[in-house]
């Protein structure tokens, strides 16, 4: 091909034809205006991905950077717990070297063994004396009822709480659940059958009764005395007028203080002054209170000499005419036939088996004390 026939470039276009593209522009074709439009159109999506592929490559360089974070975290962790280990190690191993050995472990154990029989025959022997000592308390507790209950009989007769007293005696006996206790049970059986079977008399009522005797004997008044005017001279005298002169006025109320009498056949007794009468209420009160203390305490002669007394002091300075006087005297003549003195049973033979039982029962507890300390 020739140069002749090469085609000709923009920049080689004649000039007739620039000038006559400048003075005529060409019309615009609708195929040129497509292309610019999918030109801009590969331009956004050139552009957007090259923005994803940006953030991407961010997003990327971040995980790598929390990658790196936490191993480096994790490596540290890994090198702290390698350190607590050993250090762990360490303590271990101090603390299994301080440990003893097993001849030195045996040897402990055989210790403690000895120890744990040691303490065990120990418990059993403090058992045995606290168990001995409380049965001595309970016998000797027994004994001291036995001894209360024998006072009580002799000094104050009172058969009812004798009675109480021997009955927990024999229970306390019960409990020991001896053998040897058999005697001494056997001999408290009869004592108690004997209260059971004695008289026991109202004491408690009597000495109430005497103290409410006493009561009425502090109120108890003597009585004025009178005498009819029988066959005296003075009522003679009055009798002889009418009864209308004042002489014959004069003497009937003279004949109320003066009598004159040849045939009495009766004593007159003055009336008590204040004086005289609190004294005589005074002793007929501490007569009544001894009989009260009589029948307390079971003395029939204090008891009977007392009532006597005090029959005597209201015969003495009280008249009988009196209705409260006749009634005491009455009921002192019915209360001093009460029956306030029994006959007890005694209860010595029971008291002596008991002992005789707590020496022979004190006997073997010293002679199994004994044994067990020459076993030992």
């Amino acid at each position: 091909m020739s140069e002749a026939s090469t085609p000709n470039t923009p920049e080689e276009k004649p000039a007739s034809a620039a000038v006559n593209s400048t003075a005529t522009p060409p019309a615009k074709t609708p195929g040129k205006g497509g292309g610019t439009g999918l030109a801009a159109f590969a331009l956004l999506v050139g552009l957007a991905g090259a923005g994803a592929g940006g953030w991407s490559l961010w997003q990327l360089q971040q995980i790598q950077g929390r990658e790196q974070q936490q191993s480096a975290d994790l490596q540290r962790t890994r090198d702290d717990s390698a350190k607590k280990v050993d250090e762990l190690a360490q303590r271990l191993d101090s603390r299994l070297s301080a440990l003893p050995s097993a001849a030195e472990l045996d040897e402990r154990r055989r210790l403690l063994a000895n120890v744990q029989s040691d303490q065990q025959r120990m418990s059993q022997r403090l058992e045995s004396v606290l168990d001995g000592t409380r049965q001595d308390w309970r016998l000797d507790e027994a004994e001291h009822l036995l001894r209360l209950a024998t006072l009580r009989l002799s000094a104050l007769q009172d058969v009812t709480s004798a009675e109480a007293l021997v009955q927990t005696a024999d229970e306390i006996l019960r409990d020991q659940d001896d053998p040897a206790a058999f005697g001494a049970r056997e001999q408290l059986s009869r004592s108690l059958e004997a209260l059971r079977t004695t008289e026991r008399p109202d004491r408690v009522g009597l000495f109430l009764q005497l103290g409410a005797l006493r009561e009425q004997a502090a109120t108890l008044n003597p009585l004025a005395p009178s005498l009819d005017g029988q066959g005296d001279v003075l009522s003679e005298l009055a009798a002889e007028n009418d009864g209308s002169a004042w002489w014959s006025d004069w003497l009937k109320d003279l004949s109320q203080y003066f009598r004159i009498e040849f045939d009495a056949d009766r004593n007159v007794r003055p009336l008590l002054s204040g004086q005289s009468l609190s004294q005589v209420r005074l002793s007929l009160s501490l007569a009544l209170e001894q009989a009260q203390w009589a029948a307390l305490h079971g003395q029939a002669g204090v008891y009977r000499q007392s009532l006597k007394q005090a029959e005597d002091i209201l015969d003495a300075h009280f008249n009988l005419d009196n209705p409260d006087s006749r009634a005491l005297r009455q009921r002192f003549s019915e209360l001093a036939d009460a029956r306030v003195e029994v006959k007890v049973p005694d209860l010595s033979e029971s008291l002596d088996a008991l002992q005789a039982y707590l020496q022979r029962k004190h006997a073997q507890r010293r002679q199994g004390a004994a044994a067990a300390g020459e076993a030992q």
